[in-house]
């Protein structure tokens, strides 16, 4: 198996656009563990930028980046990572120039993922603090078990729409769905068995869409206040969103919360 092509340099401007110095690594036929302990090898010596070229399917980037003393790296990927990108993530910035397969955030603590495409399935899966930010669409169980950690309040931004089970037994943070391409909310169990946190959906949901343990109501001040924060931390993310701030902020939104904290509290016999 070909090893990492590893140095730095000021990349070309027509192969990654103000990439200056930083590390970089073309992935090239680089199986999954021995990238990922490149990355590891790379904190440990200090560097804080890196470029990583050519990812076609290598699964778990940025997982291996925990350190007592809370190193930061900042990673760039151009490709495609495979499952699970950024599991566990510990206050690392990753940037996805394409789109991203199943699992993104999958259990993170804290740290920033940008997308600039779509991402897969599961979506910030049992994410307990941190933000994403995923530019276009996203698949199914997005926001699975979603949930707060001590002061952590998670934090989803997607700039299109999820499909079903979005929010599904979601206990605590912010999903943000924009539905910047109009194609209405179409997902079908939003928020089943949800017992925290809240969904805020611009445009509008029908009530047989969503699950029973669900209220849905419109946004009031302090909901506004939560949505210019993260939209406009969205749109500045993506500028290739233009001047739409003020017309998504002005737009109709509807709020998603849960019923209930023990939605299923009549199944048990204690």
């Amino acid at each position: 198996m070909a090893r990492a092509v590893l140095f730095e340099s000021s990349l070309k401007a027509d192969q990654i656009d103000e990439k200056i110095n930083a590390v970089l690594i073309d992935a090239t036929d680089v199986e999954t563990k021995e990238l990922n302990g490149r990355l590891r090898d790379l904190m440990l010596s200090g560097e804080k930028k890196v470029n990583i070229i050519n990812v076609c399917g290598q699964r778990f980037i940025g997982t291996r980046l925990y350190t007592p003393e809370r190193l930061k790296m900042e990673i760039d990927i151009f490709g495609t990572p495979g499952n699970d990108l950024a599991a566990f993530l510990n206050g690392h910035k990753i940037t996805v120039h394409g789109n991203a397969q199943d699992g993104v955030g999958n259990t993170m603590d804290s740290g920033e993922i940008f997308v600039e495409g779509r991402a897969g399935d599961v979506l910030g899966f049992s994410m307990r603090g941190g933000e994403i930010y995923v530019r276009d669409n996203c698949g199914y169980r997005t926001a699975l078990h979603m949930k707060e950690y001590e002061d952590k309040r998670p934090v989803l931004v997607v700039g299109g729409s999820a499909q079903d089970f979005l929010g599904e037994y979601m206990a605590g943070g912010i999903a943000i769905l924009l539905d910047l391409q109009g194609q209405t909310h179409k997902a079908n169990f939003i928020g089943t068995g949800m017992h925290g946190g809240v969904i805020y959906l611009r445009g509008s949901v029908m009530p047989s869409q969503v699950g029973e343990q669900v209220d849905i109501s419109p946004i009031n001040d302090d909901d506004r206040s939560v949505l210019d924060r993260y939209v406009s931390r969205f749109v500045e993310r993506f500028p290739e969103i233009g001047n739409r701030l003020e017309e998504i902020l002005n737009s109709q939104f509807v709020k998603l919360t849960p019923k209930s904290k023990r939605p299923y509290s009549n199944l048990y016999a204690y």
